[in-house]
């Protein structure tokens, strides 16, 4: 299957896209309009691109710019793993365990009516595990805590996962080791504290309606909610490196669709109760309700720091720590420099093992000529390194543009011909 196969899903020419947002617009959020517009464009040339030339042979090559959106597949995937290494450098290099927080299925709708609640969901699925470092251990551990929205089969099922350090700091940066978690007794205080959340934060006409939905999740779940904490097996680096791609990853990997002929969608999941990989098939229609509903509400963070990794904290807690490791000689946890993103070309060459500037057939580098942007709905020329790249990069805006009235005209003829014959 292509790659774009998810691009061609929503944009193809039955307009699956299109039809949706009209028959559910006032259901949409704002946020989802945004990101599925950022999806469509990434990666045409027609919202921008950078021109390279080779400086042997001068071919052209033309750069897109991409759309760094949370819900592209080609931008999320290098994200991913972008975000995996830094995370791999930055954390302390101790034992992690992966603990997982769920709920009870039948308060998902509730969550996916009050989104509101999510972010006070995390951190109070953080706060049942640091009360018990704090209260038994008398430490404060890092924590790297992800929310998931989604189940194996698109559901909405909000469920946090974390990267708890195997240890703690005491006050004086002393680091303490150990290696017990209690979730199974975590888990009634889990229940407990999810329960409490939703009566705290909904009206009295809102609690009336989910009351029962309440005293079930209740009754039903008699040990408390599940918390899942296994221990990890293996080099330290490896748990990092596999745990850090698992919190950030998106909802459908594409090479999980398996078809699609232009009224349904089928795809792969792991059915954990039969342990088997099954397929299920679906309108397109639904398939993109399931999809669109884990767009993350603008300026949410699916991704946050607690403890000696907040955020605010970090910087004095490795100073406080690399103190204490001097006068105890104790190395126990090794202090990081400051890391940098890599760009696009690193990235590559680290993956692929060759250099995307370099010609594979003069072997010379690609050079930056300039770049084209849109400005006020319109390709206009940024940068040109001289006149006769100018030239250049306007006869490149020409020839898109006869392309995009020619697609326009196309369209439109499309449209007339399915009004008349509906």
């Amino acid at each position: 299957m292509e790659a774009n196969i998810l691009k061609r899903i929503f944009f193809d020419e039955n307009r699956h896209w299109e039809r949706f947002v009209e028959k559910n617009r006032s259901r949409v959020r704002t946020c989802v309009l945004k990101e599925v517009e950022k999806f469509r464009k990434c990666g045409d040339p027609r919202n921008g691109f950078k021109l390279m030339v080779y400086e042997g042979c001068h071919d052209l090559k033309m750069v897109p710019y991409r759309c760094k959106g949370r819900f592209c597949t080609t931008c999320s995937c290098g994200e991913t793993e972008e975000w995996s290494r830094l995370l791999l450098d930055d954390v302390l290099q101790v034992h992690h365990r992966h603990v997982v927080f769920t709920i009870d299925e039948g308060l998902w709708d509730v969550f996916l009516v009050h989104r509101d609640l999510l972010k006070s969901y995390m951190d109070e699925a953080v706060r049942v595990v640091q009360a018990y470092f704090q209260k038994k251990r008398k430490v404060t551990p890092g924590i790297i805590a992800g929310l998931h929205t989604f189940g194996s089969r698109l559901n909405f099922n909000p469920h946090v996962h974390m990267l708890v350090t195997m240890g703690g700091m005491k006050k004086n940066g002393e680091w303490v080791t150990y290696d017990y978690i209690p979730f199974e007794m975590l888990r009634k205080q889990w229940q407990t504290v999810v329960l409490k959340l939703i009566r705290r934060q909904l009206s009295e006409e809102e609690k009336k309606r989910v009351q029962g939905r309440l005293q079930k999740a209740y009754t039903a779940n008699g040990e408390g909610f599940y918390v899942h904490a296994p221990k990890q097996r293996g080099a330290v680096r490896q748990q990092l490196g596999y745990i850090g791609r698992y919190i950030r990853r998106s909802a459908i990997a594409v090479h999980r669709i398996k078809e699609y002929d232009g009224e349904y969608v089928e795809f792969s999941y792991h059915d954990k109760t039969s342990g088997e990989e099954k397929n299920e098939r679906i309108t397109v229609e639904e398939f993109i309700t399931r999809l669109i509903r884990h767009i993350p509400d603008e300026q949410f963070k699916t991704i946050r720091y607690y403890g000696i990794y907040s955020r605010r904290t970090k910087g004095y807690s490795k100073k406080r720590m690399k103190a204490w490791q001097q006068v105890s000689r104790k190395w126990a946890v090794r202090i990081q420099r400051a890391l940098k993103r890599r760009n696009w070309r690193e990235r590559v060459k680290q993956t692929t093992g060759k250099d995307p500037l370099i010609c594979q057939r003069c072997e010379c580098y690609y050079e930056y000529k300039g770049e084209v942007c849109l400005q006020e709905g319109e390709l206009r020329v940024k940068y040109a390194r001289c006149r006769t790249t100018h030239a250049c990069l306007e006869r490149m805006i020409n020839h898109l543009t006869d392309i995009e009235e020619t697609k326009a005209r196309q369209k439109e003829k499309a449209q007339s011909a399915y009004e008349r014959a509906s």
